[in-house]
């Protein structure tokens, strides 16, 4: 039995509801207001997910960030990327997240383990993810719904007020605030064209296109 769905194309404003609708179930669920930075093993736990980390060897394709086994309803974070910079474990976890919401036939899942309560095996493989870099595919879609459940639009809005979008000590401040890579905030930010920087530049300007520039 399938429990991957097949790879199909999601509009980043599709994703990006499904994000809000995330922090809205779990908001749902609480007495209190969701803080910023946003927990993303907190959220995953709402949603049914346990988390793991552990040691998750390399293969013959490279290495591997982190992975999902669906009928385990279990995140598992590659212990070393804890190495890495302060902000990638959140989106790690909120990669795999967006994995199962968009990516996982939740229905499919409960049906395997239906049979496998009756004692009946079935052979699930994990959902591995390889790079939280790679800008096609369902890989490309997991991270933009990372960017979303952390960095929601109207979050951010709140956020940029009184702020210079094109000063470099803004954005760390901001990136703190988010507990996030600086780099999930930028691409985050150029994706929703309030900034643009341009390959290998440190340059910010204010928008979606650089001046004298086309994209």
């Amino acid at each position: 039995m399938k429990v991957i769905k097949p790879c199909c194309y999601i509009s980043r404003a599709e994703i990006e509801s499904k994000a809000v609708n995330v922090l809205t179930r779990v908001q749902a669920k609480l007495t209190r207001s969701l803080k910023w930075p946003i927990d993303a093993g907190f959220i995953a736990e709402h949603l049914g997910l346990d988390m793991d980390c552990g040691y998750i060897p390399p293969d013959e394709q490279g290495a591997i960030a982190a992975m999902i086994m669906p009928t385990e309803s279990r995140i598992v974070i590659n212990e070393n990327s804890l190495k890495l910079a302060k902000g990638f474990e959140a989106s790690s976890i909120a990669h795999e997240i967006g994995h199962w919401e968009l990516h996982i036939n939740q229905n499919a899942v409960a049906q395997v383990k239906k049979l496998q309560n009756r004692g009946l095996e079935t052979s699930i493989e994990p959902f591995l993810c390889r790079s939280l870099s790679s800008k096609q595919g369902i890989e490309w879609q997991a991270q933009y719904f990372s960017g979303c459940l952390l960095m929601p639009q109207f979050k951010l809005q709140e956020e940029c007020r009184g702020r210079n979008l094109t000063n470099w000590k803004h954005l760390y401040a901001m990136k703190d605030e988010f507990g996030v890579t600086i780099s999930n905030l930028t691409t985050r930010l150029q994706s929703l064209g309030m900034i643009y920087i341009p390959e290998n530049s440190k340059q910010i300007y204010p928008g979606d296109v650089a001046p004298g520039l086309q994209k």
